[in-house]
């Protein structure tokens, strides 16, 4: 279940990270590609909040092959498809079919792993987190500038499916299906949800692009998703077998768990997402010498989360205070990298990135744990697994969404600011001083003016203190978050214990 549940992560952030590769191997313009990341997304959200109710009903076992199967074919056909529309289709099935695999996972571990062992169980989980993001920037470089070809960003999942296959296959229960749950499958929940998280999470992902509600598609997009996801919380409420069981929401800690999945999908973004673009947009960074940087916070994982899973195993140890600690780690690393200027290479990220290695496995095992600790049979753990993992397909699109808001508006100010503040003026001071050279002859050697290839230069400059500044701005944004996300530990979740000791008084 660990293999399929990873290789479905890779095949969303293994191509992200590719994408521009992608785009440039297909012959395909930036408005076109930014769907084969949105699509996928799509998919992920509506195939991750169906996934544990299927299990169910088709028993874990045999869906999960179903699943993996589907994987592996749309994976497959992405490289061999004859245009866009037909990789876009795709995409949307590749996704969807992820989106079935990642909460098996925990599902998986929820049924079959005893109380004593759980806690190791959910590091396990843990690592889809917390290791492939990060990692993932390291595949791409891989496939990209070492192999050289594209279709291996894709590719190379299948042998990764073939072998959960496999393992599935031998070492899964058969199990009996429950065919009767069709008869009141919750139809109206499902269509709701197809219509309230696509349009949601297309409204996120392309919203910025089509510059939101100046855009016809952004407003119906808003407008869909406005009716169809209140509509959905009041039929998944009042339904007798729910996909979604909110009901389980009023136990403060399953509540606390979910709220800080969200947020923590969101604000781990300062160690991936954002060291990877200043690298690669301010210092022209490739992928095979940007990914050190994550890769630091992806191979720490194996050592981190077995040993908080170690220390949360023990009585004395409050899981709230874990993770205080590990949120006080992410600040400072936060805060640490905001000092970043256009003198900053993959160096500089480093003593950042280990605390960030260090704190969120102790973000992560704590809400886990919590999460897990109020399901009350095995009925609840595919409907706990259900929330927990719908919550956290809907965070990726937000920190999407969150990183573009913040490079559109606040790239944009410091554009100008740095602008006005330069002026004619300083433009020919910097000239005299010899810092942009002056050209002896009125035109470059393509014919283009000497003038206008300065005024390039120093656009080219403004543009690159811009992308410092707005930089900065994220990961003072991502700080304020993780100070709200410290709030929230200190006021939702209440005090609990390892399983093994908590299920034992039982």
């Amino acid at each position: 279940m660990l293999i399929a549940a990873m290789s479905s992560e890779f095949n969303d952030t293994v191509t992200s990270a590719a994408l521009v590769d992608i785009r440039g191997s297909l012959a395909i313009d930036y408005d076109s590609g930014t769907w084969i990341e949105s699509l996928y997304s799509t998919g992920l959200a509506i195939g991750m909040a169906l996934a544990p109710w299927c299990a169910v009903t088709f028993t874990l076992r045999r869906f999960t092959l179903c699943a993996i199967a589907m994987v592996g074919v749309s994976t497959l056909l992405i490289p061999l498809a004859p245009n866009l529309p037909a990789i876009l289709i795709l995409r949307v099935i590749q996704g969807f079919a992820g989106g079935l695999t990642i909460p098996l996972l925990m599902t998986t571990a929820l049924m079959v792993l005893p109380p004593p062992v759980r806690l190791y169980g959910l590091a396990v989980y843990g690592l889809t987190a917390t290791f492939t993001a990060p990692f993932s920037a390291s595949l791409a470089a891989l496939w990209t500038d070492v192999v050289g070809d594209w279709r291996f960003v894709f590719l190379a999942a299948l042998p990764l499916s073939a072998l959960a296959s496999a393992l599935v296959w031998y070492g899964m229960e058969v199990g009996e299906p429950e065919y009767d749950r069709l008869q009141v499958f919750d139809w109206r929940g499902a269509l709701l949800m197809i219509l309230g998280f696509g349009a949601l999470t297309t409204m996120l992902m392309q919203g910025d692009r089509l510059d939101w509600f100046e855009s016809p598609l952004i407003c119906v997009l808003a407008l869909v998703s406005s009716i169809a996801i209140p509509l959905l919380l009041i039929n998944e409420w009042f339904h007798p077998m729910p996909l979604l069981k909110l009901q389980m929401l009023l136990r403060r800690n399953f509540a606390y768990a979910s709220l800080a999945l969200f947020a923590f999908v969101v604000v781990s973004a300062s160690s991936t997402v954002i060291p990877a673009a200043f690298l690669t947009g301010v210092q022209a960074y490739r992928p095979v010498q940007a990914h050190l940087v994550t890769l630091i916070v992806a191979l720490g994982q194996f050592v981190m989360l077995p040993a908080i899973a170690f220390l949360l195993d023990h009585r004395r140890v409050d899981a709230r205070a874990v993770t205080l600690l590990g949120l006080a780690l992410m600040l400072i690393a936060c805060l640490g990298s905001s000092s970043v200027d256009a003198t900053w290479h993959r160096d500089q990220f480093y003593v950042w990135q280990v605390l960030q290695m260090v704190g969120q496995p102790m973000i992560v095992m704590p809400l886990l744990m919590m999460a897990t600790n109020t399901v009350q049979s095995h009925a609840e753990g595919p409907l706990a697994s259900a929330l927990i993992n719908t919550t956290r397909a809907l965070a990726e699109p937000v920190g999407i969404w969150l990183i573009e808001l913040i490079g559109h508006w606040r790239g944009a100010l410091h554009s100008e600011r740095l602008v006005d503040q330069i002026g004619l003026d300083r433009f020919r001071t910097i000239q005299a001083h010899g810092l942009l050279p002056q050209d002896p002859a009125p035109l470059l050697p393509n014919g283009t003016p000497r003038a206008a290839g300065s005024l390039e230069r120093f656009a080219e400059a403004v543009a690159q203190q811009a992308h410092v500044l707005t930089t900065a701005d994220a990961y003072l944004v991502m700080a304020a978050l993780v100070v709200a996300f410290m709030a929230l530990v200190m006021i939702l979740p209440e005090r609990t214990y390892p399983p093994r000791i908590l299920f034992a008084k039982k």
